[in-house]
């Protein structure tokens, strides 16, 4: 798929724009996409997948997931997303499990990625919870590993701009930070970092600092 152009209002709940599941070998490429939902959703099913060349915002950003709703497996691999660029988004590069799934998301690259008042620039949250009510606490989890944030700067439209949220239970492994700088916009205070049970290393030159990373 090349060249699209795909329009919903900021406002419209529950319009991605491109949602691909159950497929493999799929190359997206020079497409704009604004709408009220993810701009990209990948989701269970999804191998050898590759997004070059994108425009995103408004929108949720690119998203892998949500994985294991339900209690369900998911698989997600292989998956490579270049050249994009984000503007006032909630969020950049994103994977989002619930608890209670199986399966994994794995080998995942994020990267020359421009973020423009980017809610969650980088996010890997495990816990995700889309209900009105408290999702209950549970033990298994989708495996998230292998995944690498390369050469991505910008603004972020709050101080968090990297969260990895993970599983007590299925901690995050093999998350790479190489080369990123990001920045609040127009205020002096300094983006943080914030992270839970995840195994991570920094590559190159990393800012904010990555909180309780592993060489």
């Amino acid at each position: 798929m090349s060249r699209l152009s795909i329009t919903a209002p900021e406002t419209s709940p529950n319009t991605d724009g491109i949602h691909i599941t159950r497929s493999r070998d799929v190359q997206l490429t020079d497409c704009t996409i604004k709408t009220g939902d993810d701009c990209m959703s990948i989701e269970d099913g999804t191998e050898s997948l590759h997004v070059r060349n994108m425009v995103c915002g408004p929108g949720h950003g690119i998203s892998i997931g949500s994985l294991g709703d339900h209690n369900s497996e998911a698989h997600v691999s292989n998956v490579t997303v270049d050249n994009v660029r984000l503007y006032g988004t909630t969020n950049g590069a994103r994977i989002k499990t619930w608890q209670g799934g199986k399966g994994h998301a794995k080998n995942i690259v994020f990267q020359n990625m421009v973020m423009d008042n980017v809610w969650n620039p980088i996010i890997i949250d495990q816990n995700y919870c889309d209900s009105s009510r408290p999702c209950k606490q549970q033990k298994s989890a989708v495996e998230v590993s292998d995944v690498l944030f390369k050469n991505i700067w910008g603004t972020s439209a709050s101080e968090e701009a990297i969260m990895l949220h993970c599983s007590s239970s299925v901690p995050c492994h093999g998350i790479t930070l190489e080369n990123v700088k990001l920045t609040v916009k127009g205020s002096n205070s300094d983006a943080k970092s914030t992270c839970q049970n995840a195994e991570w290393k920094k590559s190159g030159s990393v800012s904010p600092q990555p909180c309780g990373f592993r060489n």
